[in-house]
């Protein structure tokens, strides 16, 4: 293998980077390719498979490595533990993989914890393990696919395994039914069902029954799962660890585990590791469950192909994904950048989904922005090398078909996160990635010394390449803002600048909020905008928008890339919105799929349609940058009531189109009570009872609110959800470590917006402070921006 079976556990072949073995998380994703024989014991004897696995991390900071991990492949192994169950970072992953249409298979890991650390009885373990395998379920099933068909998890089919992966220990239930069918002589299958639920055998009638008392016998009967699986692995650890020598020899001899060599005069912990490895090995459990219970490519790319593919279903490139044909056109996405050996350089990771990709191949780099037919965002170029990721190291190879993970040496400085490499002249990309998590903290970075203001431009392209969600950019001032989802994942953004892709020294500012501008109510007067030259006059109302329609926008189910009808249908039916302008919304922004549109409320215009794109392009304009602050605008809606146009088609240009209709933008915004909208994680905290005091005053000196609080069954600990504001979420993980003497485990996620309270037209008002704030860091002019600026009189 490529680790030796004694460092199993502590081995961490995947965390390639330094600071990964250091803090104990993984951080980048890395993946490796497993050749694995099974044998499914149907004749044919032991068939080979090739596993292409992705280590990806679990912190929810870092859940966009996530996403580009699962956009590449069909089966998702979800690790769940069994003390804790299901965390916020599970429900993230779940849910990811569900709507990526990756099919999830569960392991329950830290069994070692419950036999050794709680000395649980093995009823209570079932309860533990069924509660935790129950939790999961929940999350599955509000989502159901009509394609994926069934996908809930349970042990009794062999899509949950169980074990310890510090001490390189597993078993799945069918493990043990192989053993005890031939024992018995039934079927494996029947097995599997009596060996997990309310099963219990009674030895004296030699007979199965599902009550555990009935009336003949005296005490009660052991389930089945606790008799014949968690017993002997109990009794088997803990004569082991005691030292009990005669127990533990006579079991290893019936079980048939053999010590070799140096492993006979072992004793304690590494004893008993080393007669679990060799008993119920991990490796054997887990890629015996991926390999039979997790697709192969050919069945899962025929219900992935939907989500995968923007083009019409039945083109030539279409028809390769579906049928993954490696003798098709090349199909293959490239869902991160990995940074290679030399500096600078990275390779392409991806997937190949029908044809093959091979060394010297000419193919077209497709980014993200190319639409067929155009030359935009399109090179055309040959592969150097093709390469397969081994964790740490690559492996050359000359060519890789369909359904496989490689990456590919020499077409990073075409591609800035993630493409589509196809040989087909007409094919379509493969669709974008949606993220879960929005990036909403900032840092803006400075070079000390000036001279290398150079090298810091080109570290933050490269930083902006190898991370698949952090955005770089410039602002007007001159600042190079870094966003990221939270502050570890900005930490760590910033350390990989410093170390590996600048290698400059700079300052950093204190982290920064991106806020968003809302209304609150509709526009207390028509607002009124004329054009340059007093010939065109452009009428427009502001409203607000529910919460649920902005994330419904945001989801995509309302955005402009729905099905028309089904929007409408969900307009009318669940928003309240009259059938003319659920029909006639004219454009999404900012970035022409944001949360704020522009609806034609108006009756019989002239010459209405000609002026809609320089109206378009001035509402882009508009709402990526408001009045108030020059933030994003979200949640409003602006009504078109009436325009008079000039009957000359020269009057009426962009020239004479786009700042009327940006100015009166801003002035109904600014007449409906204008709002800013902050961001707010969801924290999720696992604490003890007595350190509650300590997380309720933390969260109440930082605007926090705690919604929910459910106790862990079974444990001291209590779970706690709450929100708090993302400005004020800075150094608050070390603020509640001390405020509960290192008790408490907090995680953030984004979860939504929400509007300031108070009035920013207020003077001296909180809400003015800040906004006034904001303008003095982006060097606009230190005030309140005026009505009068905006609004013309008629």
């Amino acid at each position: 293998g490529i680790i030796s079976e004694r460092q199993a556990g502590e081995g961490c072949y995947m965390d390639a980077r330094p600071d990964e073995r250091e803090r104990g998380v993984t951080i980048k994703s890395t993946g490796v390719s497993l050749y694995f024989e099974h044998d499914e014991e149907d004749g044919r004897g032991p068939q080979a498979h090739l596993i292409n696995l992705i280590d990806s991390p679990g912190h929810v900071d870092f859940s966009s490595e996530v996403t580009a991990a699962l956009r590449i492949t069909d089966g998702a192994l979800v690790v769940v533990d069994c003390i804790e169950g299901c965390a916020v970072q599970t429900e993230t992953v779940l849910r990811q993989s569900l709507a990526e249409r990756v099919r999830p298979c569960v392991f329950v890991n830290k069994v070692d914890r419950c036999i050794l650390e709680l000395q649980m009885e093995p009823e209570d373990m079932y309860g533990r393990f069924r509660k935790a395998i129950e939790d999961v379920n929940v999350i599955i099933a509000t989502y159901t696919d009509a394609l994926m068909g069934d996908v809930q998890v349970a042990p009794e089919n062999g899509s949950v395994a169980f074990g310890s992966g510090l001490h390189g220990w597993g078993f799945s239930v069918e493990r043990f039914a192989k053993i005890y069918a031939a024992k018995m002589g039934v079927d494996k299958d029947r097995m599997m069902k009596r060996l997990w639920g309310d099963s219990f055998f009674n030895p004296k009638k030699k007979a199965w029954t599902n009550v555990s008392q009935s009336e003949s016998c005296i005490e009660a009967l052991p389930r089945a799962f606790c008799q014949f699986i968690m017993a002997p692995i109990c009794q088997l650890i803990r004569a082991t660890i005691d030292g009990d020598t005669e127990k533990y020899e006579k079991m290893m001899e019936t079980l048939g585990i053999v010590l070799k060599g140096e492993d006979r005069h072992l004793t304690g912990r590494p004893l008993m590791k080393r007669a679990m490895q060799l008993w119920i090995s991990a490796a054997d459990a887990l890629l015996g469950m991926i390999v039979t219970k997790l697709p192969s490519p050919k069945v899962a790319q025929r219900y992935r192909v939907d989500n995968l593919y923007e083009g019409p279903m039945d083109d030539e490139a279409a028809v390769a994904i579906r049928s993954c044909d490696k003798a098709g056109p090349l199909m293959m996405y490239v869902s991160k950048m990995m940074p290679a050996s030399d500096r600078g350089r990275f390779y392409a990771f991806g997937r190949v989904f029908s044809g093959t990709v091979a060394t010297g191949q000419k193919v077209r780099i497709q980014g993200p922005h190319y639409k067929v037919g155009s030359k935009e965002d399109l090179h055309i170029r040959s592969i150097q090398r093709t390469v397969l990721m081994m964790g740490r190291g690559t492996e050359p190879i000359a060519d890789v078909p369909c359904g496989n993970t490689v990456a590919l040496v020499g077409i990073d400085q075409y591609l800035l996160k993630s493409g589509t490499i196809t040989t087909l002249e007409d094919a379509h990309n493969i669709a974008d990635m949606r993220y879960s998590v929005a990036p909403v903290v900032k840092v803006a970075v400075r070079v000390k010394d000036g001279r290398e203001l150079p090298k810091l431009v080109e570290g933050l392209k490269r930083l902006s390449k190898s991370d698949p969600l952090v955005v770089c950019t410039t602002e007007e001032s001159g600042e190079h803002v870094i966003a990221g989802c939270g502050e570890m994942h900005v930490e760590v953004c910033l350390k990989d600048l410093r170390e590996q892709y600048a290698q400059c020294d700079f300052v950093v500012s204190e982290p920064v909020v991106s806020y968003r501008e809302t209304v609150t109510q509709a526009s207390r007067q028509t607002c009124l905008a004329k054009s340059p030259n007093k010939h065109n006059r452009i009428y427009l109302t502001a409203e607000p928008m529910a919460d649920e329609l902005s994330n419904a926008i945001e989801e995509g189910k309302a955005g402009p890339k729905a099905d028309p009808k089904e929007r409408a249908k969900l307009l009318r039916e669940k928003f309240d919105w009259d059938e003319n302008a659920a029909r006639k919304i004219w454009c999404w922004g900012p970035e022409t799929d944001g949360a704020n549109v522009v609806v034609d409320t108006t009756q019989a215009v002239q010459y209405l349609i000609e002026i809609k794109e320089h109206v378009n392009s001035a509402f882009q304009w508009a709402t990526k940058e408001g009045p108030l602050c020059e933030e994003n605008m979200r949640g409003i809606r602006f009504n078109i009531m009436d325009v008079t146009l000039h009957t000359d088609a020269i009057h009426r240009g962009a020239g004479q189109i786009m700042p009327p209709t940006r100015r009166c933008c801003f002035a109904a915004e600014l007449t409906g009570k204008p709002t800013l909208q902050e961001p707010v994680f969801l924290v999720e905290i696992t604490c003890p009872q007595e350190a509650m005091s300590g997380v309720y005053n933390c969260m109440n000196l930082r605007r926090g609110c705690v919604f929910e609080e459910n106790p862990r069954e079974g444990t001291p600990l209590v779970q706690v959800k709450a929100h708090l504001p993302v400005s004020e979420s800075f150094g608050f993980v070390a603020a509640l470590r001390q405020a509960t003497s290192g008790q408490a485990f907090p995680q953030c996620v984004f979860d939504h917006w929400e509007s300031l309270q108070g009035d920013c037209l207020q003077d001296g008002s909180k809400m003015q402070e800040l906004i006034l704030n904001i303008r003095k860091r982006k060097n606009i002019k230190v005030e309140m921006p005026k009505l009068g600026d905006y609004l013309d009189k008629l």
